[in-house]
């Protein structure tokens, strides 16, 4: 693997007058994944465990969206507008197909990158996001906003954003915000002018819809893989459901006793859970001539041995995925 998280240095390019940051490191070859950050963060705020060892076999990009922390121009006040600048982005380093993993907001404007530029995108990972006009997103609780709105966060807001009241999740919390602040040289904080105009982005997002309230998600044809905590109490976990419902292949899993930054709680069943996710193709291409192939009606849940709800223990390839329900 080429540089890490920690090591890998932040680099800049310019495209219609922007100056994107972004970070790549990992595999020379293999489709690149792009990382699309949560509402105010930046490239330090990726859990190193995921980032390190998704780049294992893969090329990683984690990326800033235009007037968020180190990456320069004006701050985009809709999905929309942060959506053109990811693909003005990938377009300028020359990239033909990628992969995108997009955590809370990203996961709005991956929905949306996907929705506009179908040909650009091979899978896509949805975490602890929802669908446009979503349950429950168009205002957050007094608490939440509280929290997400510290100007300058820390530890505590993180603690109660993120994650469950548990102990247990707690600690891994804690644990996350460690390895969060292992970079020597982080990237510096998203502006409160940034704040405010992806507050504006999330607030339209989460308008519901006069008719049709989900009828775009079934135009997204790629496969997608949504995860998220038990209990969000950013983007209620019902949405995560809504987006597996309505995207035509798509599979849930839902990490017990945790909240929205459940990959950060559990690193290393995350990206096991995306490895395979994200591997799929490659093994159907190298399935020997003789094997029964894969059905194309069996679903990815059934391909990849994972249950649509999740528990932190993987089920067995080709087991058969139980019964679920949403607490």
């Amino acid at each position: 693997m080429t540089n890490s998280h920690n090591t890998t240095p932040t680099q800049f390019i310019e495209a219609s007058g922007v100056r994107y940051a972004y970070r790549r490191f990992g595999a020379s070859t293999g489709t690149p994944v792009v990382f699309l950050q949560h509402f105010r963060g930046g490239l330090d705020n990726w859990d190193p465990k995921v980032t390190d060892g998704l780049a294992k076999d893969r090329p990683v990009i984690l990326f800033n969206n235009a007037g968020v922390a180190s990456s320069g121009g004006e701050p985009a006040d809709t999905v929309s507008g942060m959506a053109k600048h990811v693909v003005t982005f990938i377009n300028v380093l020359g990239l033909k197909r990628v992969d995108l993993l997009g955590f809370s907001l990203g996961g709005f404007v991956a929905q949306q990158v996907v929705l506009e530029n179908p040909g650009l995108i091979r899978r896509v990972v949805l975490a602890g996001t929802g669908p446009q006009g979503g349950e429950s997103m168009d205002a957050l609780r007094p608490k939440v906003a509280e929290h997400a709105t510290h100007e300058t966060p820390v530890i505590e807001n993180f603690l109660y954003l993120f994650f469950s009241p548990s102990e247990t999740s707690q600690a891994a919390g804690r644990a996350f915000w460690e390895r969060r602040h292992t970079r020597a040289n982080q990237d510096v904080q998203s502006s409160m002018a940034a704040m405010r105009a992806q507050a504006a982005a999330i607030a339209r997002w989460g308008v519901v819809p006069k008719t049709d309230r989900y009828g775009q998600l079934k135009k997204i044809k790629q496969p997608v893989l949504v995860v998220n905590g038990q209990n969000d109490i950013m983007v209620p976990s019902i949405n995560s459901f809504i987006l597996q419902q309505h995207i035509p292949n798509a599979t849930l899993i839902l990490y017990p006793d945790s909240g929205h930054g459940a990959i950060f709680q559990y690193p290393e069943l995350f990206v096991s859970h995306v490895r395979l996710f994200l591997e799929e193709q490659a093994a159907r291409e190298t399935q020997s001539a003789d094997a029964p192939p894969l059905s194309d009606e069996s679903g990815p849940s059934e391909i990849l041995g994972l249950a649509h709800y999740a528990s932190p223990r993987p089920l067995r390839q080709g087991s058969r995925p139980r019964k679920g329900r949403l607490s």
